[in-house]
């Protein structure tokens, strides 16, 4: 079942949590949501932390858009705006669709890598600057609930330097495409490729 408009406009940490087996598509292209982490507006990590900015009017914005940003001048990343100021990360998917469009982009055949990093997945589904303030609830974009939600492992989130501390986090147990392991997870061979 495509996902409503009412799942988005709650706190971030309950949408990063629900949006864990869901499928994200992107012009057809994309798979399950296996890794988030979730961002409030007074969270200092968070990029609406000190208001509003041309970079960050999607985070006010309706929930249930894009808010893209560049990371380190590099890589795109996709974030689903909940309440206002507040996003969740998609870290990584589980590649399902349109696999070899996404080896494509990626310059890569390893499907656990095709999508594991918030950069990653950007690249593999083509996703840029011009899709920010997108709904995802209408094309190009698709996204359907879980349909049998799977456990869910909690964790810090990673790549920041305020508010490390936070435990929000959120990943499929036992998923081999998440960007890197939650504790007492079981170790990948390239957890640090």
């Amino acid at each position: 079942m495509d996902v409503q408009h009412s799942v988005f406009d709650r706190p971030a940490v309950e949408v990063a949590k629900n949006l864990i087996g869901a499928e994200l598509l992107f012009g057809g292209v994309g798979g399950v949501v296996v890794e988030t982490e979730a961002y409030a507006a007074d969270d200092p990590a968070s990029h609406s932390y000190r208001g509003q900015t041309p970079r960050n009017r999607s985070m006010f914005g309706p929930s249930g858009h894009a808010y893209v940003y560049r990371s380190y001048g590099i890589h795109w990343c996709l974030n689903v705006v909940c309440q206002p100021g507040s996003a969740v990360l998609i870290r990584a998917l589980e590649p399902v669709e349109g696999i070899a469009e996404m080896q494509a982009r990626r310059g890569r055949h390893e499907l656990h890598l095709l999508c594991s990093g918030p950069g990653r997945v950007c690249q593999a589904l083509g996703i840029t600057g011009e899709h920010d303030g997108l709904s995802l609830l209408h094309p190009p974009f698709r996204l359907v609930s879980a349909q049998i939600p799977g456990s869910i492992v909690t964790g810090k989130r990673i790549g920041i330097t305020k508010a490390v501390d936070m435990p929000w986090r959120f990943g499929l147990k036992g998923s081999v495409h998440l960007s890197r392991r939650f504790p007492l997870e079981p170790r990948r061979r390239d957890d640090d490729i």
